[in-house]
């Protein structure tokens, strides 16, 4: 079962399409900046969110639903 409720993510993103993309986006900086802790540099943002769950995927969705993620396309 999904957190948040899928209701509550299509609410701060244009598609399904657009909410993996970005989930997934969020979910690899967020793994990155735990494997960073060690080294000392952090080249991006902890999580935005105080999350019950330790997984990376659930972090991103739940600062998408509380609409801390911003995105926007990028024309070619």
């Amino acid at each position: 079962m999904i957190h948040p409720k899928l209701d509550q993510l299509l609410d701060n993103v244009d598609s399904r399409y657009a909410l993996v993309i970005v989930g997934a986006k969020r979910a690899r900086q967020i793994n990155n900046y735990y494997h960073q802790l060690g080294e000392g540099t952090f080249e991006v943002p902890p999580p935005l969110v105080e999350s019950r769950s330790s997984n990376h995927l659930t972090m991103s969705l739940e600062e998408i639903s509380e609409g801390k993620i911003k995105y926007a396309y990028q024309r070619a």
